[in-house]
């Protein structure tokens, strides 16, 4: 029962000891993925971005330091209610000056324009999405034609978690969410494994073809 409970707060963080416990864990664990996911989005400084899952909002923190152009503007969004007040009082001086805009919502359905977003990126949340083809398919939606999109992960981690029951079904594993990438759209989509101050990780790129 405890570990379903895990599980459930990893994904969707409610205000409570769990999701208190969870937000500590999430700003040490998360940490140097949400860096790696940011400095291989390659971001320009008048880019539009957009972080999915954006939790505690380490990530946003290290990506509007790079949107140094008037026009850079980044967006995020997720899912759980508490996480949405964590970031929002994080980063409450960029929402106030209007540089970051957060919206609590499922990712499956973003109040975002089609074709406004330059780059997506996200760390440890793919596998808790119920549909990962209806979000890749939105994620295809709002970005722009070219477009990257960059996720970060630990498939070590992931499958310690697997196998200790708080990961259930099969989204947690790379090629499945790969697939659900290629069937919406994306194309050049590649999995490498990297590293970074002696850590091995993971990382998902894809890029959002559009024809005309």
């Amino acid at each position: 029962m405890w570990v379903e409970k895990i599980g459930q707060q990893l994904g969707r963080p409610t205000r409570s000891v769990g999701g208190w416990l969870v937000t500590k864990f999430l700003l040490w664990h998360n940490r140097l993925s949400e860096e790696n996911a940011v400095q291989l989005s390659r971001i320009q400084p008048g880019d539009t971005v957009l972080e999915l899952g954006h939790g505690p909002g380490l990530g946003l923190e290290l990506a509007a330091k790079l949107l140094t152009d008037p026009s850079g503007h980044l967006i995020g969004v997720d899912y759980s209610e508490y996480m949405h007040k964590v970031a929002s009082k994080r980063v409450k001086e960029l929402v106030a000056s209007g540089k970051v805009t957060l919206h609590h919502c499922d990712v499956a359905a973003m109040p975002l324009l089609d074709n406004s977003v330059d780059k997506v990126f996200h760390s440890n949340c793919y596998y808790f999405w119920p549909d990962l083809r209806k979000v890749s398919t939105e994620i295809h939606r709002v970005m722009k034609p070219g477009g990257l999109m960059v996720t970060t992960l630990r498939l070590s981690s992931l499958l310690i978690a697997k196998e200790r029951g708080v990961m259930s079904g099969e989204n947690w594993q790379p090629k499945n969410y790969m697939a659900a990438l290629r069937d919406s759209g994306f194309t050049d989509v590649r999995m490498e494994e990297k590293q970074h101050k002696h850590i091995p990780f993971e990382v998902i790129y894809a890029t959002a073809y559009k024809s005309d």
